[in-house]
């Protein structure tokens, strides 16, 4: 059966996106605000974050007690997720209950408490959060990565500063609530067992009283990407690198897939072979994609004895070179079929489908059907895959390294 799918903007900008499953009793809204800490105030890193923990404490008529239970009552299985460009608010649910649920949350949106008296604790729980990184080496290692590569503000994270956490106040949380939370460019997904016409009719009550533009985010600077070591009397080494990829939506997106695949896709993937298990150099190594926007890389993580960095970095930087040299179409089978069983379990999934209208639309300003990516994953090839890596080759590497010594990346 064809999908159904659904698409409305509201006079006042605000998106609704929406997909029919027949097939479940449920329901998953994402609600997706342009206020993620990309556009965090340069003096209060860690602003967005703060602001989606406090904003279930206390809206409209409802104490933050009342409001849990109110959302407990509808079985609402719910969060608030600071991104790197949108506040994310979700619940999941029977689908029956949805309209309840949505009520709730237009008071969250448009009346939300942020009361003073509970911003310390807020604070705390996000200093907690900053904090625990130093018993997570390679997460540390990662963040810097990411840091270093992106130009700012792209490479800010949620966790925010120390400096930033301890500078906000309520009155400055208000002020960035006022200027971002806005109905322009933000999206509402909901995928389930929904009624078209009704959701429309309910959100465009619900929300239509919402009003306003946030504001745009500035050029990006110039910026040349920066390798560093972070010096740490330990046993053990991390390793992140990062170099250019294609960005999601473009035609070559499919294809960068594939290569991180083979490179990282599983126990029989190339990195986990070469380096892990033939050579025995490292504990955990791998490869993901990364997008930020316009932006893309691969990033690569590799944790081992400090007396094997050097010769771990090796390897890995090698593997990724040499993946240009060939690829087998054994390789580029195993990767369609991650790939086909990613998809079939997003179809059966009403919070993955939201999650993924929501991430297209403000990619692509468009939904992307089920055959369409489809057609994609069957079009991979080892061609296809080897064209792509001539485009993007395994080069202009960021390096960063946590551990005794700096490394040398292999010229």
């Amino acid at each position: 059966m064809d999908q159904q799918l659904f698409q409305h903007t509201f006079p006042n900008g605000l998106t609704l996106l929406a997909e029919r499953m027949d097939h479940v009793r449920s329901a998953t809204m994402y609600l997706s605000i342009p206020a993620g800490f990309t556009y965090d105030p340069a003096e209060a890193l860690g602003t967005s974050g703060i602001l989606a923990e406090m904003l279930s404490r206390g809206a409209g008529k409802l104490d933050s007690r009342e409001l849990s239970l109110a959302l407990d009552n509808l079985g609402a299985d719910r969060g608030e997720t600071p991104g790197a460009f949108n506040i994310t608010l979700s619940a999941g649910a029977l689908a029956k209950k949805l309209p309840q649920i949505l009520e709730h949350y237009a008071e969250i949106i448009l009346r939300p408490w942020l009361p003073g008296d509970q911003l310390e604790s807020a604070r705390e729980l996000a200093l907690q959060d900053l904090q625990a990184l130093d018993d997570s080496p390679s997460d540390l290692c990662l963040i810097e990565l990411k840091k270093r590569h992106y130009p700012p503000p792209y490479s800010r994270t949620h966790y925010g500063t120390p400096e930033g956490l301890a500078a906000i106040t309520p009155q400055s949380l208000r002020e960035f609530y006022e200027r971002r939370f806005r109905p322009e460019g933000a999206v509402m997904s909901v995928a389930g067992n929904i009624d078209w016409e009704m959701l429309k009719d309910t959100v465009g009550r619900l929300f239509g009283e919402w009003q306003g533009t946030p504001e745009p985010l500035a050029p990006l600077p110039d910026h040349i990407p920066t390798s560093a070591h972070i010096s740490k009397e330990t046993n053990q080494t991390q390793i992140a690198l990062a170099f250019p990829s294609a960005a999601f939506g473009t035609p070559d997106f499919y294809p960068a897939r594939g290569a991180i695949s083979v490179l990282s896709g599983g126990m029989g993937a190339r990195l986990f072979t070469e380096v892990r298990e033939k050579r025995g150099l490292c504990y955990s190594v791998s490869a993901s994609y990364d997008n930020v926007r316009e932006r893309a890389a691969v990033l690569c993580y590799a944790g081992t004895r400090a007396d094997r960095a050097q010769q771990t970095l090796d390897v890995t930087v090698g593997e990724l070179r040499r993946l240009k040299d060939g690829i087998e179409e054994e390789e580029v089978q195993r990767v369609k079929a991650g790939l086909k069983t990613s998809l079939i379990m997003q179809q059966e999934s009403t919070s993955s489908r939201a999650g993924s209208m929501a991430v297209d639309w403000f990619f692509l300003k468009r939904i992307r059907r089920i055959t369409e990516i489809q057609q994609a994953v069957e079009a991979l090839s080892p061609k296809a895959i080897l064209e792509y890596l001539e485009r993007y080759p395994a080069k202009d590497f960021t390096l960063v390294t946590l551990g005794p010594e700096p490394l040398i990346l292999p010229s």
